[in-house]
């Protein structure tokens, strides 16, 4: 009976949650990481010149920021890049992944792998000075799209993580059906493959597009003059001093952030 008590005492699971002190670490570590946001959205809508001291609810500020032809021209530089980055870079981790997951084995795969998430892996200050001095050593020099095809390179396995999830999850016996009634493999992949893969495609896509608006350091690093995106425009207006407008444009950049990372998510779950 001893044995037994024990036996059913070693068999519960450990639960994080009732660790001593686990709560108490949890609340600091939301505090740390949500305080700041929150007050820098609240500080936005100041309607004084201070960027810390509150003095009457405003949104002249958001205004302000909407019709600066600096923040419009940097704005619609990063949409360009974003754009067309996403785009390129979910065409690749498509493909990758349905090379990855419907390939089946083939000598070097492991390699391919790693050599997909790297860009994860590596530190991104490295990817930055690495990928400018190849431009460098190149000569490459397309003005804005220096940024597009570093932003492009860096955005594939973040585009490729949701794809290839997706793709593991599918039940490959919809492929099986469509060829057993005489789909050739372009009609199976395009009636069947490709719309029940979307939702991750499309979450993949919304991924990598706010990284890729969101990226600052490669952008900093291989932006040539007049290519300046949204983060290194807030960078150049921060070293002169924060205002409320920095507040504006950095709570109007949280909000899309979170809005299409929370879209990625639900999408990315999409049965």
């Amino acid at each position: 009976m001893k044995n037994q008590s024990i036996s059913q005492k070693s068999s519960k699971p450990f639960v994080i949650g009732k660790f001593p002190g686990f709560g108490i670490i949890a609340l600091l570590f939301f505090l740390y990481v949500y305080v700041p946001l929150i007050i820098l959205v609240v500080f936005s809508f100041n309607a004084g010149n201070s960027a810390t001291i509150w003095n009457e609810f405003g949104i002249g500020w958001y205004i302000k920021a909407f019709a600066n032809d600096d923040i419009q021209r940097s704005a619609i530089n990063s949409l360009i890049v974003g754009v067309t980055a996403t785009t390129i870079a979910t065409l690749f981790a498509t493909l990758s992944a349905l090379v990855m997951a419907r390939g089946g084995k083939f000598r070097g795969q492991t390699v391919s792998y790693a050599i997909i998430m790297l860009p994860l892996m590596v530190p991104e200050i490295v990817t930055a000075v690495a990928t400018l001095s190849f431009f460098s050593a190149i000569g490459l020099q397309l003005g804005l799209g220096n940024v597009i095809v570093a932003h492009t390179v860096f955005c594939i396995p973040f585009a490729f993580l949701p794809i290839r999830a997706r793709l593991q999850g599918m039940d490959d016996t919809m492929e099986q059906a469509a060829h057993d009634l005489y789909a050739n493999d372009q009609q199976a992949f395009r009636y069947v493959t490709l719309p029940l893969l979307m939702p991750g495609i499309i979450s993949g896509a919304m991924l990598a597009f706010i990284i890729s608006i969101d990226d600052f350091i490669i952008t900093l690093m291989v932006a040539p003059a007049g290519s300046t995106t949204l983060p290194l425009y807030i960078y150049g207006m921060v070293r002169m001093g924060i205002t409320p407008e920095i507040n504006a444009v950095s709570t109007v950049m949280l909000a899309v952030s979170t809005l299409f990372v929370t879209l990625s998510y639900f999408t990315g779950r999409k049965k």
